[in-house]
């Protein structure tokens, strides 16, 4: 009588690792997808230890992204345990998409809810590139989104989008206002990739896309405990992280270095984390407006800075995750995530003069360039005019890799 291959035993046994981890686990962090390497403008070969720019998204192996087609119209991540809605239809208000779960009932189910912008996050792919905002043509561009797994759409000319006009909506409002007063949803932008802060409500009526979720209740909530030594573990995502940030700004690769020679709580195998794991530390229940506070969990310490128009504020923190430009721009900018209010110089339609305001809300991400000097952006940069910092705050990570 034959046995089984030892092999398929251990795959088994693997397997069965793998689940019980990840349901000691209800908050799994998906990889990001970003498989390249970059300096300040190009891709590269992987640095080594030691090396400029070593340290970086792509040198390290996360969850990769996993999905399975039920063929009803729903796709389960096998990774978070979710279960979406493989299109999202028809663009919807915001009040229309809050309604609609109620009667979505695809797949054969009831229980479908609109997401949390940590459960839609967790869709997001840095193998995207991010187009030029007033382009017409999406000839080259990849999406931020598997657009092989779910239905994606960028904007159409022809209903008076631009391509970037694509954005997906969650249940996530923002605690304070944006623009000087809206009610403000946060939304992923998965043509640009981005998490910006969008109308709730007004004139405008603005529309969006939406995949309704269903499963894991647990997706997205932290579960804090401080270590006594410098350190905060979540166990919900498994990570690891410090429990204060650097306490000035840094250009990425200083940032990258920083992390490289940290040694903290008995540990010196810490890294700047993928933009998915720094974006898991945000509390979307505090803002600096609401609470006099960063969009972080109390049990961590954050740096206040004095912003661009003067008042207290809190920093953005870099991620290793490079923000891909189309065309020209290459790897030249990496991905944030704001702690502090999203800033940006809009023009007065009355009387044409900038206005500092909090465009996209604590709790957004968005890029910077890599390197350089933001003199050289008095009023930002992109749509809203986005401040431009490239000195920003780190909080290093470490754990949560295969």
């Amino acid at each position: 009588m034959k046995t089984q291959p030892s092999f398929f035993i251990i795959a088994i046994a693997m397997g069965t690792l793998l689940a019980q981890a990840r349901a000691a686990q209800p908050y799994t962090i998906v990889d990001t997808g970003q498989t390249k390497c970059y300096d300040n403008r190009n891709e590269i070969a992987p640095p080594k230890p030691g090396q400029p720019f070593s340290g970086q998204d792509a040198q390290y192996a996360g969850n990769s992204p996993s999905y399975r087609d039920n063929g009803d119209g729903t796709i389960s991540d096998l990774v978070t345990g979710l279960m979406w809605q493989q299109a999202p239809g028809a663009k919807k208000t915001y009040e229309e998409a809050a309604a609609g779960a109620a009667k979505c009932h695809a797949g054969g189910h009831a229980d479908w809810r609109l997401p949390t912008i940590k459960e839609l996050y967790s869709l997001i792919l840095f193998s995207g590139t991010d187009p030029d905002p007033n382009s017409r043509s999406t000839a080259g561009l990849k999406p931020f989104i598997d657009n092989s797994v779910f239905k994606f759409q960028y904007g159409k000319a022809e209903d008076g989008d631009r391509i970037i006009d694509s954005q997906f909506a969650t249940s996530t409002l923002y605690v304070s206002t944006t623009m000087g007063g809206n009610k403000t949803m946060f939304g992923v932008n998965f043509p640009d990739g981005r998490i910006k802060g969008y109308p709730a409500q007004g004139p405008r009526n603005k529309k969006y896309y939406v995949l309704y979720v269903r499963g894991n209740p647990n997706y997205g909530k932290n579960q804090f405990k401080d270590n006594g030594d410098g350190t905060v573990s979540d166990e919900a995502t498994g990570l690891t992280w410090m429990k204060t940030d650097s306490g000035k700004g840094l250009d990425w690769p200083q940032a990258l270095a920083y992390a490289e020679n940290q040694k903290l709580g008995g540990h010196s195998d810490w890294r700047l984390p993928t933009v998915k794991e720094l974006q898991s530390l945000v509390d979307y229940s505090r803002s600096p407006d609401t609470t006099d506070s960063a969009a972080i969990d109390p049990i961590f310490h954050a740096t206040a800075i004095t912003n661009e128009g003067g008042k207290k504020d809190f920093a953005q923190y870099w991620s290793s995750t490079t923000h891909v430009h189309a065309g020209g721009g290459g790897g030249q900018s990496a991905a944030y995530v704001a702690f502090g209010r999203s800033l940006g110089w809009m023009p007065d339609r009355r009387t044409g003069e900038y206005q500092l305001l909090d465009v996209h809300g604590a709790g957004s991400q968005r890029s910077d360039p890599k390197v350089g000097d933001p003199a050289r952006f008095p009023h930002g940069r992109g749509p809203q005019g986005d401040v431009i910092r490239i000195y920003n705050h780190v909080r290093l990570v470490r754990g949560g890799l295969k």
